[in-house]
């Protein structure tokens, strides 16, 4: 079996650099899985996987008189000089933001200029090209043969939160009056996070998600958004894989990927949401219950939703 070579570029920042982006989700070294590898800066890879990419807009128009002052302009990104060569049946774009109201002309432009070179192009809502669920990544720092032998590590705390002070749409805000709420009602969880609020009663960053969520029998997974069929993100995936039962705010993607009882509905970001999570979190009896549907989730997301085994598929049916 020949390996074919998947290289990747991307808008998110640092990513672009990664050499070993994506490397901790196989068992095998160097990003293998299946009859594909991950090298992400590879200089001449056989497919290429455009990863939430943002294609430059060009520049507007300038006036006479701009012109006449040599106005300094930002360079226009060539598109073509970082595709190392892929021909465009083997370019894969995939979107992973959710598609919120302050987005969307953004959304729109990456899907019209993706299809000038892109033979597959999809995203996790009903305007893509190819509507899909995004294939699943995790931020735990844990070796995939860890995740993949693990038992249950000891559970020591009732609830765990993990986000950030993100304010700039309308749902970012909603999750942080909702923080604000819960933290005012009592119920004991524990809040970590980047650029929380001053009023924020936080634990701190954390450099690996991992020691946030495995102690804790729960772990509230609230998405940004919550509108469609397609969107579930990392915030799920990173709880079950730490052995956490979700409390899960989010679409209807969640049910159609995982076995029913490996998370818990949250109703709603209200005083109904607030109620639930308090009688949730007052027992770990909801976690006992939960543990073999976890176990049957945690299997999915290494083996079936990772991103990894997603590329391997499409190499093999494009090769």
């Amino acid at each position: 079996m020949t390996i074919k070579t998947v290289g990747m570029i991307s808008s998110y920042r640092g990513l672009e650099t990664r050499a070993d982006w994506l490397w901790q989700q196989t068992s095998h070294q160097f990003g293998i899985w299946g009859n594909m590898q991950m090298q992400a800066l590879a200089a001449k890879p056989d497919f290429l996987l455009m990863y939430q990419f943002d294609f430059p807009k060009p520049p507007p128009q300038q006036s006479w008189f701009d012109s006449l002052r040599k106005r300094q302009q930002k360079s226009v990104i060539n598109v073509d000089s970082l595709l190392r060569g892929v021909n465009k049946e083997r370019i894969i774009y995939l979107l992973r933001e959710p598609p919120l109201d302050e987005v969307l002309e953004i959304t729109n432009h990456n899907y019209q200029e993706a299809q000038k070179y892109c033979s597959y192009i999809s995203g996790p809502d009903d305007f893509a090209p190819t509507p899909d669920y995004m294939p699943a990544i995790w931020y735990h720092s844990n070796t995939f043969q860890d995740l993949n032998e693990m038992p249950p590590p000891q559970k020591v705390s009732p609830c765990s939160w993990i986000t950030s002070g993100i304010n700039r749409t309308l749902n970012h805000r909603q999750r942080l009056d909702f923080l604000q709420s819960l933290q005012s009602s009592g119920i004991k969880f524990d809040l970590y996070g980047r650029n929380l609020p001053e009023w924020a009663k936080k634990s701190g960053e954390l450099g690996n998600k991992w020691y946030g969520m495995a102690p804790y029998y729960y772990n509230l997974a609230i998405e940004n958004y919550a509108d469609n069929n397609w969107y579930v993100s990392e915030k799920l995936w990173d709880s079950l894989l730490a052995w956490c039962l979700p409390i899960y705010y989010g679409g209807t993607a969640a049910d159609k990927l995982l076995p029913p009882g490996s998370f818990l509905r949250l109703p709603s970001l209200d005083e109904k949401g607030i109620a639930y999570i308090q009688e949730v979190t007052a027992t770990p009896d909801f976690w006992y219950q939960a543990k073999d549907a976890i176990a049957e989730a945690r299997q999915i997301i290494l083996h079936k939703l990772n991103l990894l085994n997603w590329l391997s598929n499409f190499v093999s049916q494009n090769s």
